[in-house]
Order: structure tokens, then C-alpha cells, then sequence
């Protein structure tokens, strides 16, 4: 009798699917569940609707990462970036990087997306390619910050370095990830 042999991420993604999605559940619903103790908390559908395609959008690049992931490193390396990039459109979308999140400086931080979302795609998620589209996008990110601590007026230069420094080593700690996973294959 053959017995499958499974991947060894194959544990990690049983852990990790329900509390994924669970969490998005639960993050979903906690401005919901706040709106009913404070006034502080006011969220239209629309804001529901927005934070929902978010969380929908990073559980299904969790699901993607688990199904092309060969190396528990990959997977790390996937959630980390995942996560960065939530964060990082949550704060620009929220509040804004730089001032208001309409300053057109707050652009620049969306350009790191996307070359995240080029690289992923012309790398076809592959461990290597990855590793040099993350690099690539901790780059961008210091460029960004410089970019916004000279030209923010009303946002402190000490958030915008802060939040450019917590992304970068985020970006930075999953290429070197990847860069693991693909030495292991």
C-alpha cells in the first residue's frame, strides 16, 4: 500500500488555514462589535465591504503561498510578506502615511505593492525570484520613506521613518526567507 507522502508544510497549512480565515472573521467583526459599545467606532458598509476585499484578497495569497510553498521557510517567508502588505495598505488606506491618506505622496508606498504583485507574477512564485522581488521591494520602501520625510509637512518625519523601518525589515527578513527555501529545494 502507498502511502502519500506529505509536503512538510502540510502541517503548518492544517494549523494555519483555520486561524487565518478565523482571523479574518474575527477582525471583521471586531468594528462591528465596537460600534456597539462606543461612537467612536462609525463604519459604513462600504468601510465593511473594503476591510472585507482585504482580508479576502491576503487569505487567498495565504492559500496560494500554501499550495506552491515546499519549504516551512517559504511559508514564513509568505505570511511575512502577506502581512507586511496588509499592514501597509490598512495604515495608507486607514490613515495615511504621509498626512491624509489623499496626499499623492502615499502613491509611492502603493508602488511597492506593486512591484510585489510584478515580481510575484514574472517569478511565478518561485522561491528565487521571490527573494530578489522582495529585496527589490525593501528598496523601494526606503526610497519611498526618504521621499515622504522630505516632502511630509504635517506628519511626523519620526512615524514616517518608524513605519518605513518596520516595513523594510519585514521585507527584508522574507526575502532572506525565500532565499532559505530556495537553497533548500
Amino acid at each position: 500500500m502507498n502511502t502519500p507522502v506529505l509536503s512538510p508544510v502540510a502541517p503548518w497549512a492544517r494549523v494555519l488555514r483555520p486561524l487565518s480565515w478565523g482571523g479574518a472573521l474575527a477582525l471583521l467583526a471586531l468594528p462591528w462589535v465596537a460600534m456597539r459599545f462606543t461612537d467612536e467606532v462609525v463604519w459604513t458598509g462600504g468601510d465593511f465591504a473594503l476591510f472585507g476585499a482585504m482580508l479576502l484578497v491576503a487569505c487567498l495569497a495565504f492559500e496560494a503561498a500554501v499550495r506552491v510553498a515546499r519549504a516551512p521557510a517559504y511559508l514564513l517567508a509568505s505570511l511575512l510578506a502577506i502581512g507586511t502588505a496588509f499592514l501597509l495598505v490598512w495604515a495608507n488606506l486607514a490613515v495615511g502615511i504621509v498626512d491624509e491618506p489623499e496626499h499623492p505622496v502615499n502613491l509611492m508606498f502603493a508602488a511597492v505593492l506593486l512591484v510585489g504583485v510584478i515580481g510575484a507574477a514574472i517569478s511565478r512564485l518561485q522561491a528565487r525570484g521571490m527573494a530578489l522581488t522582495l529585496s527589490a521591494m525593501a528598496a523601494l520602501q526606503v526610497v519611498s520613506g526618504a521621499i515622504a520625510v522630505w516632502i511630509a509637512s504635517q506628519t511626523p518625519a519620526l512615524f514616517v521613518l518608524a513605519f518605513t523601518g518596520i516595513c523594510t525589515a519585514a521585507w527584508l527578513s522574507a526575502a532572506v526567507l525565500y532565499r532559505k527555501a530556495a537553497l533548500a529545494q
